[in-house]
Parts: structure tokens; sequence; C-alpha cells
């Protein structure tokens, strides 16, 4: 048996909850489309044939219009609504594999962070609930200045997401 060496890093992250006031379903529906699903066997066939990084980030770019993806979904209404619980909620994993390889090469610590995990719950009005720690705060934490400037421009893409789907980002402050 090896002896494990244990490195602690303590950080503070910035959670935003993001009242949408938009219904739950209105929300997903417009979330999914303005982040599409990844189309991972697009990025399969290039691999195999041997294509190269420059075809990776065409294909991303056409599966992505708001430079981000989903790359899977956990169904929390299905878990927890035989618990009694009547709050529908759907976790994300949204991002884009060519903008962490930009943090990836600087440091594989970044993957902890993405994709950028998010969940979408209903409020008390049905309306949707978008909540995400910030990017820009969770790739600081590596304090690495070339991963930082990618985090913030993780959170410009967010922003830019919300907009998409008709969300007033001024009042979603990205801002410490």
């Amino acid at each position: 048996m090896t002896t494990a060496r244990t490195t602690r890093t303590q950080h503070l992250a910035t959670r935003l909850d993001i009242s949408t006031a938009i219904p739950f379903e209105t929300f997903l529906t417009a979330l999914e489309t303005a982040a599409p699903k990844f189309r991972q066997d697009r990025i399969e066939g290039i691999v195999n044939r041997g294509g190269t990084w420059d075809e990776v980030l065409a294909a991303v770019a056409e599966n992505a219009p708001h430079g981000l993806m989903v790359f899977a979904t956990v169904d929390g209404t299905a878990l927890m609504t035989p618990a009694g619980h009547h709050t529908r909620a759907v976790e994300y994993l949204i991002g884009n594999h060519t903008i962490a390889e930009r943090m990836f090469r600087h440091n594989p610590l970044t993957l902890l962070y993405a994709p950028l995990r998010i969940l979408v719950f209903s409020d008390d009005r049905g309306d949707a609930v978008f909540s995400l720690d910030r990017p820009g705060t969770l790739f600081g934490s590596l304090e690495d200045p070339r991963i930082s400037a990618v985090g913030r421009e993780l959170d410009d893409k967010v922003r830019g997401l919300l907009a998409a789907i008709g969300v007033d980002v001024e009042s979603a402050s990205f801002d410490d």
C-alpha cells in the first residue's frame, strides 16, 4: 500500500441563482435549443478518420450556436418525486470542450469544473430558476491568469446563453 499525499486548497465560489420569470418547461426547451446536445458522433467521426483540431473546432462551432452545448442531464424531478417532492429540477453539464482545452493545457484540474454544472429548478410560481457557480470564480481558484481569463470568458458565454433565451441578464450580475 502506498501513502497518499493530499493537497488542500480552500477557495470561494460565487453561486448565482437567477429567477428567470419564464415557465419551467418553456425555459428548458429554450435552454436546450440555445445549448444543443453535444454531437459526439461528429467528433468521433473526425477523430476516427484522423481529422484535425481545426475540423473539431468547426464542428463544435456549428453544434453550439452560442458557444455552449449540453453534455449530460440528470432528471432530478424523477429522482425526487418518489420521496414526495414536487419541485421540478434538471441538472445539466453544459460546456464546450474546445474552450476547456485552452485551460486544460495549463492545468488538468480545470476538468473538475468543466463542463459547468447547472441546475434549473421550479420556483413556487412554476417559473425556472437557473443556478450555477460562476465560472470566473471556479476557474479563478486555480490561480493561473491564463485560466482565469477563460473563466471570465465563460461568464460571458453563460450571460449570452441566458440573453438568447430571453432572460434579462442585466439583473443577473456576473460581477463580484
